[in-house]
């Protein structure tokens, strides 16, 4: 699965590690984020994100 990097703080999403601690769990693809989920650094929405 591929990550993808916020582009305004450089957090980059890893789906092998998800990002527990707002409820998603290891294995989520990015494309399967929910459209509200936000960079859990900066707040940017998904779609400021861009692949590594």
């Amino acid at each position: 699965m591929k990550k993808y990097v916020c582009d305004p703080c450089g957090y980059e999403y890893d789906p092998e590690i998800g990002d527990p601690d707002n409820g998603i769990e290891a294995g989520t693809a990015f494309e399967d984020l929910p459209e509200d989920w936000v960079c859990p650094i900066c707040g940017a929405p998904k779609s400021d994100f861009v692949p590594a």
